[in-house]
């Protein structure tokens, strides 16, 4: 095999990088489906299944009886060392290194990249590369992603642990949908995406009555200005023809 480097892209990160942990894959085995993560991933996803018995692929759920027994894959083994050697996994300008005030992504390793995007689902942050399992994988698909936030915890019900979807108007409050059907029955509800476009059409509302106040006292404050100079006017007439 030639020696020539590895030139980086999005596809070769995501090509060598674990479906489970999603950093550059440690030690990776392939199993039965061509499906390729770290051994210890792939080693905890299944001694999870062990009572039940069947053990499945975390990407495409295809399912293995007996456990399969895992063999190091010496070749990707070797590609993943020299993308690590050649130190340019380089960044797009939406993926730069987090600064302050910024938020860190959860799963980078090392000097953490600006997160762009915050899961509900996983409670975590993601930076560029580590989000694109979120678009191409089946089951983190369904997933709610958010603008970056360091608050996700903020957004779960702490009763149920459910995303925060719904507004209760009765309370004042931000729920789940099983409060829904528990302490805020019969309340006067309303999604969380129909608030927010309700919250902003009377932010504009105000913005513009408020505008218009603005307007209107500088209006006054014209005419007073116009008042003075003209009784200033009338004031110097009478004076000089006194």
């Amino acid at each position: 095999m030639a020696e020539s480097s590895i030139s980086v892209d999005h596809i070769l990160v995501d090509q060598l990088s674990c479906p489970v942990c999603l950093d550059l894959l440690k030690d990776p085995v392939t199993i039965p489906c061509g499906h390729s993560f770290c051994k210890v991933c792939i080693n905890d996803c299944w001694d999870q299944e062990d009572q039940k018995g069947v053990y499945s692929c975390p990407q495409c759920r295809h399912t293995f009886t007996p456990r399969p027994v895992l063999h190091r894959n010496n070749m990707l083994a070797e590609v993943v060392e020299k993308l690590k050697k050649t130190e340019v996994r380089a960044a797009s300008p939406a993926q730069c290194y987090a600064g302050p005030g910024d938020v860190e992504c959860d799963f980078c390793s090392g000097k953490k990249h600006k997160a762009v995007k915050s899961c509900l689902m996983c409670l975590a942050s993601f930076c560029e590369t580590h989000l694109k399992p979120h678009y191409d994988v089946s089951g983190l698909k369904k997933h709610t992603l958010i603008e970056a936030s360091g608050n996700l915890q903020e957004k779960i019900c702490s009763k149920h642990d459910e995303v925060l979807r719904i507004y209760c108007r009765s309370d004042k409050s931000f729920i789940c949908y099983l409060c829904v059907t528990d302490e805020h029955r019969n309340h006067n509800t309303v999604s969380v995406t129909d608030y927010r476009t309700e919250q902003q059409t009377e932010l504009k509302e105000e913005q513009i009555k408020f505008q218009q106040r603005i307007q209107e006292k500088q209006k006054k404050v014209q005419e007073l200005k116009q008042a003075v100079n003209i009784i200033k006017v009338s004031s110097e007439q009478r004076q000089s023809g006194s």
